[in-house]
């Protein structure tokens, strides 16, 4: 049986979501379904409305907050318990290397996903353990 995935992407560029979901229909061993939401508030009331979400995948950078310092916290105030990751163009800030300390449990560049990227993040993050 193959495994199923709900992964919520949140990006305020519309073009991330048209390349993540043609790079997931590479990706054969999981059913991925790819939910998007263009701010944070929206990924908010995606969480609230009860929808399943196996794992957010947040780009660094949202309008008007400034970075995953700020949007990480929010979604797990929400109470969202699952992984997140953070996608970034550029991972050489500093502070990527405290992105545990706000609730993110992975990071990775953009140029970095491709179709076994996606497929290892979601075993990785989704097995049961």
């Amino acid at each position: 049986m193959t495994q199923k995935a709900h992964i919520l992407l949140v990006d305020d560029d519309p073009a991330e979501n048209l390349i993540l979901r043609g790079l997931i229909k590479k990706v054969s061993t999981i059913a991925i379904e790819l939910h998007y939401c263009q701010t944070i508030e929206s990924a908010l009331e995606f969480l609230r409305s009860g929808k399943p979400v196996s794992m957010v995948l947040m780009d660094n950078r949202l309008q008007p907050q400034r970075d995953f310092r700020e949007t990480v916290p929010a979604l797990r105030h929400q109470g969202f318990i699952g992984p997140i990751g953070v996608i970034s163009g550029s991972l050489v800030e500093p502070y990527f290397q405290n992105l545990e300390e706000y609730g993110a449990d992975f990071r990775i560049d953009k140029s970095e996903i491709d179709p076994t990227a996606i497929e290892f993040i979601l075993r990785e993050y989704l097995a049961p353990h």
